[in-house]
């Protein structure tokens, strides 16, 4: 059968997460009963590039499935489109090879983190940024994602939630910056894999960091110390959006932006 790798946008407001769940509106689930509707009724297995929590958006996630027919890649973008909420949008679809997985062929993702930084929450933008209406010296936190890049043991900024024992990631890149115009600190994070909350930990780190709560160079005590009750906060999933999904191919934009 045709393998399809396929990516999505989804404003994550209105699903619990990702992964299927029984009795729970996910993304995985939405893809798999539509695909199962083309397909008369026959069950598609879906595969994403990793699971996003509940409230968490993306820009483009990844999925493959293997579909019983040859659908031209485009029609098969077209088809999903037909079904799908308004909450999700197939924005991309090729034909690819029969071992392909959108999980473990990953070679790196980035993550985008949205920062309101009105005084009070914004009603349009509560389910689409995190809030933080303190002051934040940019400066501070320049220096402070310095000590992000390279490899790591995580562990101070993986939630109790998870399940991986292996905590050591690699930082290729690490940004802030301040979009004037809407009012917004925006962090990207581009990384060979990433634990669970680990993003959102390390935002609110920042932010305590960038308003003089935590010495400027913290990380590198909170790095030694592997301690998650020291990293404190998670900043919301409203501001995390899965930004790109990289795959073997594609080392030579994963190298350039770790020397950007």
């Amino acid at each position: 059968m045709p393998r399809y790798k396929v990516t999505v946008a989804y404003d994550g407001t209105k699903f619990a997460g990702f992964q299927s769940q029984p009795k729970q509106r996910t993304v995985q689930g939405t893809l798999e009963k539509a695909l199962t509707k083309m397909n008369k009724g026959g069950f598609i297995r879906v595969f994403g590039s990793g699971r996003t929590d509940s409230g968490v958006h993306a820009l483009g996630q990844v999925v493959h499935f293997d579909y019983p027919s040859e659908i031209p890649a485009r029609n098969m973008m077209l088809a999903l489109n037909s079904l799908m909420p308004l909450d999700i949008e197939v924005v991309a679809s090729e034909i690819t090879t029969a071992d392909f997985h959108a999980q473990f062929n990953t070679i790196a993702k980035c993550y985008q983190y949205r920062v309101s930084r009105g005084r009070f929450t914004n009603p349009f933008k509560r389910l689409y940024t995190g809030h933080y209406p303190y002051a934040l010296d940019l400066a501070r936190m320049e220096i402070a994602l310095q000590d992000i890049l390279g490899e790591h043991d995580f562990t101070s900024f993986a939630a109790s939630g998870g399940v991986i024992k292996n905590k050591v990631r690699t930082i290729y890149r690490a940004t802030v910056e301040v979009d004037e115009q809407n009012d917004e600190v925006i962090f990207e994070f581009v990384g060979n894999g990433f634990l669970y909350n680990m993003v959102r930990i390390l935002v609110a780190t920042l932010l305590e960091i960038g308003n003089g709560r935590r010495d400027v160079h913290d990380f590198q005590r909170l790095f030694a110390v592997k301690d998650r009750q020291q990293a404190r906060g998670t900043a919301p999933a409203s501001g995390l959006y899965l930004k790109k999904v990289y795959y073997p191919g594609e080392e030579a934009a994963v190298k350039a932006i770790s020397m950007i």
